[in-house]
């Protein structure tokens, strides 16, 4: 039985499919979907084509999710790879030339003056640690690598990749942090037939009024309050790029997130 309309039908509006055209997509935007915090773009390249990308009043953490690329400001003057990212505080600008067809995505958040810029290769390799880790256990364990951790310094943002296990849960046992971060989702490396499910609901063990979104990749996925497990396919790992963007700089922590009683023993 559903016990909330009202609540079930804000839900059902989380979810998105970013744009595959070339260009710049602004797809989560505060005061235009629901969300006060975090904003989240997409940049498709074709190879050749460059783009100078603006951080403007946003810090803003760009991770390179298909093809290669030249980034080039005062800061760093690299070729990037996949799976590589970068930080720009506010008021900043790189020149990003495609050399291969490229997909970023991008989170974004207020700057509040903290900050530097920096790029960050990504290592497969890493020890476990700061950067490196592994979350849960069981069905729900997944590999987390951090593309802006709490330990660098920045206004809102932390972000981070995020692999499941085939056909298993992340996010598990499920959590929120609604009075101190918004979260979105960014989901990649899940082309059909490959698919997930995002699930949302609002209050403790009220599973009645859940919404679960099938996800893929270019699917993007808000969680403005509530809880937000993951959950994969048989033969599909859930695969994402993730936003946490702190409501001040203050709450700009990673160990601010509230378990579901009812599940906090599973």
């Amino acid at each position: 039985m559903i016990r909330n309309v009202v609540n079930k039908k804000r839900m059902e509006a989380w979810d998105m499919v970013s744009p595959e055209t070339e260009g710049l997509h602004l797809c989560i935007q505060p005061g235009v979907q629901d969300c006060r915090s975090v904003s989240v773009f997409r940049l498709n390249l074709s190879q050749g084509k460059g783009h100078l990308l603006q951080s403007g009043k946003l810090e803003m953490n760009p991770v390179l999710l298909k093809g290669r690329a030249k980034v080039s400001c005062g800061a760093f003057d690299e070729e990037i790879q996949k799976l590589d990212s970068f930080y720009l505080p506010g008021g900043m600008e790189v020149e990003i030339q495609a050399l291969e067809d490229c997909v970023f995505y991008i989170g974004g958040a207020t700057c509040e003056g903290y900050g530097k810029p920096f790029l960050r290769k990504f290592d497969k390799d890493l020890p476990l640690g700061e950067i490196h880790q592994i979350h849960g256990h069981g069905a729900g364990q997944r590999e987390v690598f951090f593309t802006l951790d709490p330990g660098t310094e920045a206004s809102r943002l932390l972000c981070g990749l995020t692999w499941g296990g085939n056909g298993a849960w992340t996010s598990w046992p499920p959590h929120q942090h609604e009075k101190d971060l918004e979260e979105a989702y960014c989901y990649f490396d899940m082309d059909p037939p490959k698919f997930g499910f995002h699930v949302s609901y609002l209050k403790s063990g009220e599973v009645e009024d859940i919404v679960a979104h099938t996800v893929r990749s270019g699917s993007m996925v808000l969680a403005p309050v509530g809880y937000h497990p993951t959950v994969a396919s048989p033969g599909t790992q859930n695969t994402y790029f993730w936003i946490l963007a702190a409501h001040s700089h203050a709450s700009r922590r990673y160990d601010l997130a509230v378990i579901d009683p009812a599940y906090e023993n599973t």
